[in-house]
């Protein structure tokens, strides 16, 4: 049977490169593997994609009972499809904190580290085998470090995360810099997108002292684009939470260049939220959090309601 590999939904480049960097070691390893998407990526995924020569993978919405797995970049069963219980997942590659939940129908292997992106991981699980990786899967690495680091501007980011992605762009003779504008460009265009379809671009689930919060980000160097349609995408939270099954809807444009969020305000419950979470007095429908750029670390971490 063909072991599927696929990361969280609502894809960023993390989650669409590294199922394409595991499938093909395991490739190399005699396996048969295949990597898969759980919905559409973003932009910066599409073109980090597109820029190492990779067919975007197959999207699925489900499991079938039986079918193998290996689940990279989420351990979050509220990230994976419905039936994944009922899948054989062979092994777990993250570097988010453990959530529980998942059942497995033996011993498998699991990888958790804290390091700023999966693909730093990986590299070290191959071994020897990453000197055999071909231009494009180096290419991929990279790119989804970069990411993952807003170029080492986020606070999650590790030395080991910052050398690999050094060695790597010699190795491709790429400017890490310049490349990581590219990047954040494809990644800031966000035009053709409705406002609900923002709110669910980037974003994870997360309860809080019972309350059930969708945490979106829109990591940008154009944070100018995202504000532009406050008003819209202020109306569009509520419409999206009752949608989604979530209590709130909470938004940060992350300013990469500025190194800042600002959070959108759409009531009064998500100003209690701000207030209480960031020790911030909020005035408006907005607020701007100074320093504020990983979810992972310095968003989800410190929520109160």
């Amino acid at each position: 049977m063909t072991t599927l590999v696929f990361g969280h939904k609502a894809p960023d480049t993390d989650s669409t490169g590294s199922p394409l960097i595991w499938a093909w070691y395991l490739n190399q390893q005699g396996q048969d593997a295949e990597a898969r998407l759980l919905g559409d990526p973003n932009t910066e995924a599409k073109f980090v994609a597109e820029r190492w020569g990779f067919e975007l993978p197959q999207i699925i919405d489900d499991v079938a009972e039986g079918q193998k797995v290996v689940l990279v970049d989420t351990n979050n069963p509220a990230e994976l499809p419905a039936s994944i219980n009922k899948a054989d997942i062979l092994a777990i590659i993250d570097h988010h904190k453990l959530f529980g939940g998942l059942v497995t129908a033996g011993p498998i292997d699991i990888t958790i580290k804290p390091v700023a992106c999966t693909a730093t991981i990986m590299h070290e699980l191959m071994g020897h085998v990453a000197t055999e990786m071909p231009e494009g899967i180096k290419g991929l690495m990279l790119s989804c470090i970069l990411s993952d680091t807003l170029e080492f501007r986020s606070p999650t980011t590790t030395p080991a995360d910052k050398a690999l992605a050094e060695r790597l762009a010699a190795d491709l003779g790429v400017d890490i810099s310049g490349y990581a504008s590219e990047m954040f460009a494809a990644k800031s265009d966000v035009s053709a997108f409705s406002e609900a379809e923002l709110l669910r671009m980037d974003s994870k689930e997360t309860t809080v002292e019972g309350k059930k919060l969708r945490v979106s980000v829109l990591e940008t160097t154009s944070p100018e684009q995202v504000l532009s349609r406050k008003a819209a995408l202020l109306d569009a939270m509520p419409k999206v939470a009752s949608e989604d099954g979530a209590d709130e809807v909470l938004l940060f444009v992350v300013d990469i260049l500025q190194e800042q969020a600002t959070m959108l305000i759409p009531n009064e419950a998500v100003k209690a939220i701000a207030e209480k979470s960031f020790g911030t007095t909020v005035s408006g429908d907005s607020v701007v959090l100074p320093g504020v750029m990983s979810r992972k670390k310095q968003i989800i971490p410190v929520l109160k309601v």
